[in-house]
Parts: C-alpha cells; structure tokens; sequence
C-alpha cells in the first residue's frame, strides 16, 4: 500500500513543523510527519501522513515562510493533486500521473446500480479517455503556472516548458518521485544527500 497524505514544499530560515499551522496538530500527528532531505536555501518538504489539509493552510504557510509554496494532496502514491501559492495570492494546480486522475475524476453515469460492474465496461475505458483527454490540454496551462511559481519563488534556472509538461504528463509507480522531479526540474536547488558513513 502506498502512501496517501500530503506532501508541503515551502522554505524557512526555521524547520517548517515550528510553523503555527504544524505546531498547533498536537503531538500525535506530528508523529505523522516526516522531514525529507533538505533543499539549500531553505527549502523544505515534510511528508504529512494524516490531517485534513484544508486549503487555507497553504495561505497561512506562505504567510508564515513570506515565500511561495506548495502542497501535493497524494493518494496510495498514484495520484497526487499539486497546488502552489505565491506570496502575491496566484495559485495553480497540477495533476501528477494523469491516467490515474483520470480513473479518480471520471463520473459515473446516473443509471449504473454497481459501479464494480461498470468499471469492466467499454463505456468505462471511453470515459477515462475523455477524461485524460481534459486534463491533457490543461498540461500547457499547469506548466506555465508553475513556472511563474517557480520564477515568483526567485529560482533563477533555464527551465523549459516542453519539460514541464513533459513530467505533468508523464506516468511513474511512485508519485511522490514525479513530484521531487518537478521541483528538481522548475530548477529548485537539489536536496544534499549525505555520503554514507562507512
């Protein structure tokens, strides 16, 4: 079973679970959380394994941070749901492996009594075509608003849209991978990983 939660991407001169909106979840759910490897400049991410992540939270922490940020709302690590906010209050959104948001988004007609049944069905497949279809031509969109995030947040990289919409578009195992990925490519300085110790 993957991991469903969510994921925030912000930066702070301190940890980010000292922001108010962290510290104020008590102690059993910051159990919940974990740090990934830092990102020099401040740069953080914190693997958020339970709460409701409302979607105020993501103003409050960019207030917080005085810096853009963002969050991807995962589930069982296929399909993640990205939204970024600048400190200027522009946001936009990404799907992450389209094929599965595609499956989650899909409505089911009104006349289907068993949706177990429908699922196997040729109407089905045709509907998710639809639906990928729809948010494939959002692809261009999406990146570009990342890439204004990415540009508001002072990240000064040669990013190419065609490689953005290449990764929004692009079907992994693991989702939280695809999304360290669109950091890594929006040109978000690379976590420092630490040689083990022999």
């Amino acid at each position: 079973m993957g991991f469903s939660g969510h994921l925030v991407f912000a930066r702070g001169e301190r940890p980010l679970l000292e922001a108010p909106l962290f510290r104020s979840t008590g102690p059993g759910l910051r159990d919940d959380v974990h740090e990934w490897q830092p990102r020099p400049g401040g740069w953080q991410t914190l693997q958020w394994e339970q709460g409701i992540w409302e979607d105020e939270h993501l103003s409050t922490l960019v207030e917080w941070t005085g810096a853009p940020a963002c969050v991807a709302d995962v589930s069982d690590s296929s399909v993640a749901l990205v939204t970024g906010l600048d400190t200027s209050g522009r946001r936009w959104q990404a799907w992450l492996n389209l094929d599965n948001a595609a499956a989650l988004l899909v409505e089911e007609p009104e006349d289907v009594d068993d949706v177990s049944l429908w699922v196997t069905t040729p109407e089905f497949e045709k509907a998710i075509g639809r639906k990928r279809a729809e948010l494939d031509a959002e692809v261009p969109a999406d990146a570009e608003g990342a890439l204004m995030w990415a540009s508001a947040a002072g990240v000064q990289a040669a990013a190419q849209q065609s490689r953005i919409e290449e990764l929004l578009r692009a079907q992994v195992t693991f989702v939280e991978e695809l999304f360290d990925a669109l950091l890594d490519e929006l040109g978000f300085p690379e976590a420092v990983h630490s040689a083990p110790q022999p």
